[in-house]
């Protein structure tokens, strides 16, 4: 992600949205079905981790986690919580080769401006394991366009965003659908897809 207002955004906002979504991310479903699919002291990516929250739960259950985010503020953040190695880093800073069991990527790639996604996507791939997990949540619609506080969104389709998880050689092996209220005060529709390397 390199929009300046949006990363601005979360700087600002990072208390804010800690509190938002600590206890949400605890309840996640999705989240619980994620670290259910990994092996025992799997090694994950939580991409765009946030204030970590998530990271967090991953390392409650006994998994490795590496966390990245790109806003400083999100990375002392995620720090904070045990078991959590999060460092500023963005969607172009995965790399290597089967690195990892499982890679979660929540409502964080929709700020990609949307010709970078196949880029982001491939190098997800290339870093999971052999049927490694990846989890993809985003919003849906049509275009791009900033929200009431400024964040830059992409928005997908199920279709365009599988797709997209096809070209990168990921099997889509779940899909769910729902909306739900965000930072901006807003509700949103959104899509989470699960696909294996």
């Amino acid at each position: 992600m390199s929009d300046a207002e949006t990363l601005n955004v979360y700087a600002a906002q990072a208390g804010e949205y800690a509190r938002l979504t600590d206890d949400v991310n605890a309840g996640d479903p999705l989240l619980h079905a994620f670290i259910a699919a990994m092996p025992k002291g799997a090694h994950v990516l939580d991409l765009g981790c946030g204030p970590g929250a998530s990271a967090a739960q991953m390392a409650k259950a006994g998994l490795t986690v590496d966390a990245y985010d790109p806003v400083p503020e999100m990375v002392e953040l995620a720090n904070q919580h045990d078991g959590v190695s999060a460092k500023k880093a963005t969607f172009g800073d995965v790399s290597g080769t089967a690195v990892y069991d499982g890679v979660w990527a929540n409502f964080s790639l929709l700020h990609a401006p949307r010709a970078d996604m196949p880029g982001h996507l491939a190098r997800i791939a290339n870093a999971l394991k052999k049927n490694g997990v990846f989890h993809i949540a985003v919003k849906t619609g049509t275009g791009s366009h900033r929200d009431a506080i400024g964040r830059l969104y992409t928005y997908y389709s199920g279709e365009e965003l599988t797709g997209l998880l096809t070209n990168a050689r990921l099997t889509v092996t779940d899909r769910r659908v729902g909306s739900g209220k965000g930072l901006a005060g807003d509700v949103s529709a959104w899509i989470a897809l699960t696909a294996r390397a």
